[in-house]
């Protein structure tokens, strides 16, 4: 059986919520508080909180919920978990939260022949919640220190990879995938600009980083950075 929560840096781990398919990060407060990033599909909460046991949490130290973007497998678990913890709500991009206060989703690429597909099929149901922090880019999050917001829209309108400065970890969100451990974009079907996508992308390439975290799949410790830029440069989004 795997680690329920794995350990990227000092103070910062990894819950996988389905294996490392889909996963939640935690950030620890030198006062013992809780910052989560990410709630996964709507039955993740159990596993969140069974990774927050490991480190000795529960949801009542969860002092910030900050969410990458408004796809239900980062925000359906995130009404529990908002609910359990005693929040008012969720830190977000301004231009998804529109769509957190609807519990409704981002429109899709219908640029695509999968996203034309896609776009027929109907969307998987998830509880509204309130936007109780909206993020700007640029924008650093009083978490563990510091959280640096870095909008990569295109996965949607609201897309944000954030960067742990004091700790040198990047959490791309869907800005990169690293299924099996092998980056690759995200489908172009669940984006809403797969190209806006890609071109945003290239500013992880920019950041200074020793750790590259992924929402899908397992994460890169040994030359982060270097494999990041060189991902981005062959796909031609870094020059």
């Amino acid at each position: 059986m795997s680690d329920p929560i794995v350990t990227l840096a000092p103070s910062v781990y990894r819950i996988g919520t389905m294996g490392s398919f889909i996963n939640t990060f935690v950030f620890l407060e030198p006062d013992g508080s809780v910052t989560l990033v990410d709630c996964g599909l709507k039955n993740a909460p159990g596993a969140i909180v069974r990774g927050l046991s490991a480190i000795g949490k529960d949801p009542g130290d969860v002092q910030r919920i900050v969410l990458t973007h408004a796809h239900d497998d980062h925000i359906g678990g995130a009404a529990e978990m908002i609910g359990a913890a005693g929040l008012s709500g969720a830190a977000m991009h301004e231009a998804d939260a529109e769509f957190i206060r609807a519990g409704t989703l981002p429109s899709i690429d219908r640029s695509s022949t999968s996203g034309r597909i896609f776009a027929r099929i109907p969307a998987r149901p998830y509880a509204a919640f309130a936007v109780s922090e909206v993020l700007t880019d640029g924008q650093v999050i009083d978490v563990a220190g510091g959280l640096r917001v870095v909008h990569t829209p295109g996965h949607t309108p609201g897309h944000i990879s954030l960067l742990h400065e004091s700790t040198g970890v990047l959490i791309t969100g869907d800005s990169i995938f690293n299924m099996a451990s092998r980056m690759t974009w995200a489908l172009s079907a669940f984006c809403t600009s797969y190209e806006q996508s890609k071109n945003t992308a290239g500013r992880l390439g920019d950041l200074e980083f020793n750790v590259a975290a992924f929402t899908h799949g397992p994460e890169i410790r040994n030359k982060a950075r270097e494999r990041i830029r060189s991902f981005l440069t062959k796909r031609g989004a870094l020059g």
